[in-house]
């Protein structure tokens, strides 16, 4: 006993030795070591959560071709168009929950959350009014810009199924982000496995047993979103959990929907500014020879990289979690040490898919069609979207940091000029007047993608987190301030 007092004594005593340096040097190291792992709880199962949720539109894609090309290049068309024009306006406008929730939640304004959950839920709604409207014009939209005829009518009666799933997904992205903000990502994970199950049964069952095709893959997308909200839905209103998050302010409701507003229209215009920007380029691939060989390679190279985008994105959910608790709580040394954290999780999941892809060139096409043609096309870009894999997934987890701490007006001014000032008109002249076609068109993305990476790097490298806390206590008590006024 005497000796073991002795020996901590001596270890004591040495470490009391060691420079000031050193002792600082591994006391961040072994901070830095525990905020990885607090982002890792979060940021792996909402990558599982969120491929979940993009994996319902993918699913009757893939099915369907196996029923026919045309079924595929409609079904390609349709689900890109509907992607850029209603599902990635929702999910953009929900990520605003991920600043306003998060930030409330750190500074333990439990109440809130309930309040900007309901509001953003109404907000949504209303928007997805004329999102409905505008998919049941889609084949017109896309016969007026010069697409094939037959696959316009196609595309169009998919996209008209889809408006049942448009609905249950702005109620799903808001429950997501309420559970999220509050680390509760085990519910979200059971339900999404649920979901999967689910979802692979009713496809099969809609598209070859019932043989309804094009009608069937849409309408499976539609059940098995609202099987997902309603999984949440009784969660948040049964759960312990939720008990203090899942009260709402009614007489607030409005100021709270202005709010969300204020964050939602950037949130989602830095979202959609990139993806409108491919399926600019998916279109002009219609306008290329063999438009349904250009039109479904690109939008499967499309379907790949807004899959795998789904996994940086949810890394970075786990960094935009981190980040704004720790913003509303104060605490902004914290909140850089997990933007640090969560980019080395994230460089290293993309580096593993980025070799994946290439490793599976050769087979990857089958997994969308078993013609040839469209088979080996997808081997000759495999080395363009392993490319895409790096620079656009660093984006998906900077995005985070964005979301977590409250700049996505600048992430959409980046998206404007990488994309529309650099990347459309580099596409146009490879793939036209190069004659590069396709593989011109996606490599002017991979360009627009590389400056935008590095402009987005730069920004997070010189972020004053001491500013962004600040700037988060200050909206905070004005908050408060304005809840006081109206009960009294």
């Amino acid at each position: 006993m005497a000796r073991c007092v002795s020996e901590m004594e001596e270890g004591t005593a040495t470490e009391s030795l060691l420079p000031e340096n050193r002792r600082s040097s591994n006391w961040k190291r072994e901070f830095f070591l525990e905020e990885m792992k607090k982002v890792s709880r979060i940021a792996i199962p909402m990558v599982l959560v969120t491929v979940s949720q993009h994996f319902v539109r993918v699913l009757p894609m893939m099915m369907l071709g196996h029923v026919s090309e045309l079924s595929l290049s409609a079904a390609a068309v349709a689900t890109s168009l509907t992607n850029v024009t209603g599902f990635i306006v929702i999910f953009g406008m929900a990520s605003a929950l991920e600043t306003l929730c998060g930030q409330a939640f750190g500074a333990k304004q439990f109440h809130k959350l309930g309040t900007y959950t309901y509001a953003a839920i109404i907000a949504l709604l209303v928007v997805c009014i004329p999102i409905s409207i505008l998919w049941v014009y889609l084949d017109k939209l896309l016969i007026l810009i010069g697409q094939d005829p037959e696959i316009s009518v196609e595309a169009g009666k998919y996209a008209i199924w889809l408006i049942t799933s448009i609905f249950p997904y702005a109620i799903l992205q808001c429950l997501t982000r309420h559970l999220q903000m509050q680390s509760l990502v085990f519910p979200m994970l059971v339900s999404a496995a649920a979901t999967t199950c689910f979802h692979i049964v009713v496809c099969w069952a809609l598209v070859f047993w019932f043989n309804l095709g094009i009608v069937g893959g849409a309408l499976s997308v539609g059940l098995s979103y609202w099987f997902n909200a309603a999984l949440l839905a009784l969660y948040m209103m049964f759960s312990a959990s939720c008990e203090n998050t899942r009260s709402c302010l009614w007489e607030d409701l409005c100021s709270r929907m202005g709010e969300f507003f204020r964050f939602a229209v950037p949130s989602s215009s830095m979202s959609c500014l990139e993806m409108w920007t491919f399926e600019v380029i998916v279109l002009l691939g219609g306008l290329l020879p063999n438009p349904q060989l250009q039109t479904s390679v690109l939008s499967i190279c499309l379907m790949v990289i807004s899959l795998h985008f789904y996994i940086p994105f949810s890394v970075g959910a786990g960094a935009s979690t981190r980040i704004s608790n720790e913003l509303g709580a104060g605490n902004p040394e914290t909140a850089k040490m997990a933007t640090w954290a969560v980019m080395v999780l994230g460089f290293a999941e993309m580096f593993v898919a980025s070799i994946a892809v290439l490793a599976c060139g050769n087979i990857l096409g089958y997994a969308f069609s078993a013609e040839e043609e469209v088979v080996e096309y997808i081997r000759k870009m495999s080395p363009l979207i392993s490319v895409m894999f790096l620079t656009d997934g660093t984006q998906g987890v900077i995005s985070g940091v964005a979301r977590g701490s409250g700049w996505q007006d600048l992430g959409a001014y980046v998206n404007l000029a990488a994309y529309y000032l650099v990347g459309v008109p580099v596409s146009v002249v490879l793939g036209f007047w190069v004659g590069l076609g396709g593989m011109g068109l996606w490599l002017g993305l991979n360009v627009a993608s590389i400056l935008q990476t590095i402009v987005f790097l730069l920004i997070t490298i010189f972020t004053d987190w001491e500013k962004q806390a600040a700037i988060a206590k200050e909206r905070l008590m004005c908050q408060g301030s304005s809840e006081r006024l109206i009960v009294d």
